[in-house]
């Protein structure tokens, strides 16, 4: 509960300067015990989210299982308003923990699907973390066919060498890997070819209202040109409507994913 202890501090600080900051530190903390009661009592699922293929006829090639943590009435704590605080904490490694077991035990239900999670590159080296997966890895129906690890573009380049070797580790096994948020900016085109992704999930800020953007036209068609070129599958994040699906479509993109073919949901 260290988090929330600071967070309270925060609160104490707060009061010293104005009602606003007050109203939005107190929040902020009240937000941190939440998560953290809801780790400790283990309360949290997957909704899921498909990623369908870009066929005039899409179907589901994969789903991505979001972790959605509930308080004690059951109601879902919204992520926004803490993942971004707590990525990079000891909370952050119980979170990818969690996943990580729910997602195993997804796969192990439902032997016709597969199944993304995000996996932060400090988790790696997580030893909790590390014996779920071992532990998944080795049931007889070859989970590791069907599991994919969605790593940020930040993320992949923070430790980029832990990152490299572990795919190196993980690709016998059958692990695939996307990288997400695809030419946000921080992963170096150079870089590419060190790494071992399978998938790019381009990232959603070229995609809203494509159709009738000629930059993001441009710069889409050359992040799917780069993928393909290092045999990496491109993924659209983000498409809200058929206009937008149709153009990705025209050029080329393999995949889509976002609202417009479903919200994530807590049932397959």
């Amino acid at each position: 509960m260290q988090n929330a202890t600071l967070a309270r501090a925060d609160i104490d600080d707060a009061a010293l300067t104005d009602p606003l900051s007050y109203a939005m530190a107190s929040r902020d903390a009240d937000v941190m015990s939440l998560v953290g009661d809801a780790l400790q009592a283990q309360r949290a699922r997957l909704a899921f989210h498909p990623i369908v293929t870009a066929a005039e006829q899409p179907r589901v090639a994969f789903y991505e299982g979001l972790v959605r943590l509930l308080d004690d009435a059951g109601r879902t704590i919204p992520a926004a308003h803490f993942m971004p605080t707590v990525e990079e904490t000891g909370f952050g490694r119980q979170i990818d923990c969690i996943t990580l077991a729910l997602a195993l035990n997804t796969l192990r239900q439902n032997p016709q699907i597969r199944l993304s999670v995000n996996l932060s590159a400090r988790s790696i080296g997580d030893g909790e973390w590390r014996r779920i997966l071992d532990d998944g890895l080795r049931h007889r129906d070859n989970l590791g066919d069907r599991l994919i690890f969605e790593i940020s573009e930040t993320s992949a380049m923070m430790l980029h060498e832990n990152v490299i070797r572990f795919m190196a580790e993980m690709q016998p096994k059958g692990v695939t890997f996307a990288l997400d948020g695809f030419g946000a900016g921080m992963t170096a085109f150079r870089y590419l070819k060190d790494f071992f992704f399978d998938l790019v999930k381009i990232d959603k800020s070229f995609i809203k209202n494509i159709q009738n953007d000629p930059d993001n036209q441009v710069l889409t068609e050359a992040l799917i040109t780069v993928a393909h070129q290092f045999e990496m599958f491109a993924i659209a994040d983000g498409v809200e409507t058929a206009e937008e699906a149709a153009f990705l479509r025209g050029i080329g993109v393999d995949c889509l994913q976002g609202y417009h073919f479903g919200v994530p949901r807590l049932e397959l």
